[in-house]
């Protein structure tokens, strides 16, 4: 074996040969997945939750390019939305709070199923959250070096209720999830490309070192190129990061804390390359080097995605405090464009607003409840009679209620500290990579803990505390070095992890996709999270 070989070898570790179960594992749970996601995807012909903003705000987009506020001579646009007339907007820009991105998504669906197509309301959603099925299933397979575990993440994910339900509802939050995690996806193909380059370039100066250290006496040998290292390119990677990172902040602001958590995490893998790689600065290297090029990358493409997505507004004459700054002249900064200013003015209302939501609201929760599911969300309830919907008893329940699958979400609750003292006492990337993940989805809230939020925005977060739970499941099964009995324990307490899971969500199903059962049934499925 060269240099080269044992250096790629240190960097990068076991990689998993089976290419193609690698692939099948996957691609047929998110086939099952998917198909559980877009199974009687249009039920209810109803708007549901939130809905109400962001499906009607889809279809103002393809209309007219930007949000319009509803029409104050409508009485009941949802209704008439609902009832095929989709058009139920006014003249005049409406103030939203969230960026056009996801509104563009969801209305894409609507574009190509109809306006007043329920499936299209939904599709873009659901057609995001199975391909994260297939995306997790192949992401923790490069993590742990093992089809298995991809296979296992890719299942768990799938019976994941939170993301089910989020999967099946035209919201913003699994398309923020979406982004975030394909830009997570993006960095660990670039920390394997990028250790590819690293090993190539420095087994060959050091192999160019040592024959010119050979040929030439002690006092004239070239100085140690291995000082800091060499550059690693381009690194491609990294620009499909930032673009997706941008996606990510377009549909939501709290992208931005993925931007954050993503770039100190690419700083410390670079880190610790080079230093396994020998480098003697290292942390020079990696800061200088490394550091700065992807600091411009991520940051130069999250900005010029976040502001590309706002075309719709820049174009219109008749958006939202479009014209403010025609009206507002400027007493500073006066060779601003009039559209910039106006756009950051915009910008400031939106602030202003997530600062002061802070109205009682029945579903708000506070972060320290959403991993052990205290107070899941309703998205959708009604309580039909007997002779109504199918109902057979004195009363039964419709509902859709965000509520993620208490086994995994538990279990990740206790996981989450085995990463921390593994990362921390073991430095292993693995584990401070899915906290980093973790963190940026989770942590940011508990500063808005006076604010009125919810649970179901933990969505964001979800591919990681799944991946969170499949790390300690690899522990119990362990590495090529474990002994038959110790992986046949591990591989039996894994088996009966996945097949509680999957019993958990099929206990759940009925109030996650709006079934009419006896109210008793519900009250059931209800005891867990509100005894919680």
């Amino acid at each position: 074996m060269t240099p080269t070989e044992q250096l790629r070898l240190r960097l990068l570790g076991y990689r998993p040969t089976d290419v193609l179960w690698g692939w099948l594992g996957p691609l047929i749970v998110a086939a099952v997945g998917g198909f559980l996601r877009f199974w009687q995807l249009g039920t209810p012909h109803e708007l549901v939750f939130d809905e109400t903003y962001y499906v009607k705000q889809g279809v103002s987009m393809f209309m007219y390019g930007q949000e319009r506020r509803v029409s104050s001579s409508i009485k009941s646009p949802d209704v008439l939305f609902t009832h095929g007339t989709p058009n139920v907007f006014g003249t005049t820009g409406d103030l939203v709070v969230h960026p056009p991105v996801g509104k563009w998504i969801i209305g894409l669906g609507e574009w190509v199923f109809g306006y007043t197509s329920s499936l299209g309301w939904r599709f873009s959603v659901a057609l995001l959250g199975t391909i994260s099925i297939l995306m997790i299933g192949r992401a923790a397979r490069r993590m742990f070096g093992s089809t298995l575990l991809g296979t296992i993440a890719a299942i768990l994910l799938a019976f994941d209720g939170q993301h089910f339900v989020h999967s099946r509802t035209g919201l913003l939050d699994l398309i923020l999830m979406f982004w975030a995690f394909a830009a997570f996806c993006a960095l660990l193909i670039d920390r394997d490309h990028s250790r590819e380059v690293l090993a190539r370039k420095v087994g060959a100066l050091q192999e160019a070192h040592k024959v010119a250290g050979a040929n030439q006496s002690t006092a004239s040998r070239p100085r140690d190129p291995m000082k800091y290292g060499p550059w690693l390119g381009w690194r491609p990677w990294l620009w499909v990061t930032g673009i997706c990172l941008g996606l990510s902040t377009g549909t939501k602001w709290s992208g931005v804390f993925f931007l954050a958590a993503f770039g100190l995490m690419v700083v410390f893998w670079d880190m610790g390359a080079r230093r396994a790689a020998g480098v003697q600065r290292w942390w020079v290297g990696a800061v200088v080097l490394d550091g700065l090029y992807a600091a411009v990358v991520l940051l130069v493409l999250t900005v010029s995605v976040y502001v590309a997505s706002w075309t719709g507004w820049f174009i219109s004459k008749d958006a939202y405090d479009r014209q403010w700054a025609a009206t507002h002249k400027a007493t500073t900064f006066a060779w601003v464009p009039d559209a910039l200013r106006s756009w950051w003015y915009y910008h400031q209302e939106i602030y202003t607003f997530h600062l002061n939501v802070d109205s009682f609201h029945p579903y708000m929760t506070n972060p320290w409840s959403w991993m052990i599911q205290g107070r899941p969300t309703s998205f959708y309830y009604q309580g039909p009679t007997k002779g109504q919907q199918g109902c057979t008893v004195a009363q039964c329940s419709k509902a859709i209620t965000s509520i993620g699958t208490p086994t995994i979400w538990w279990g990740a609750t206790i996981a989450i500290f085995i990463l921390l003292f593994m990362w921390a006492l073991h430095r292993d990337w693995r584990a401070g990579a899915i906290l980093a993940g973790v963190g940026a989805g989770y942590l940011p809230w508990f500063n808005y803990q006076h604010r009125t939020i919810f649970s179901f925005y933990e969505v964001a977060f979800v591919p990681y505390v799944v991946l969170a739970v499949v790390y300690v499941l690899g522990l119990g099964i362990g590495g090529p070095k474990a002994s038959r009995r110790h992986r046949q324990i591990g591989l039996l307490a894994a088996g009966l992890f996945v097949v509680a899971s999957v019993a958990c969500f099929a206990f759940f199903y009925p109030i996650y996709t709006a079934q009419v059962i006896p109210y008793s049934q519900w009250q059931l499925r209800m005891w867990l999270p509100s005894w919680v």
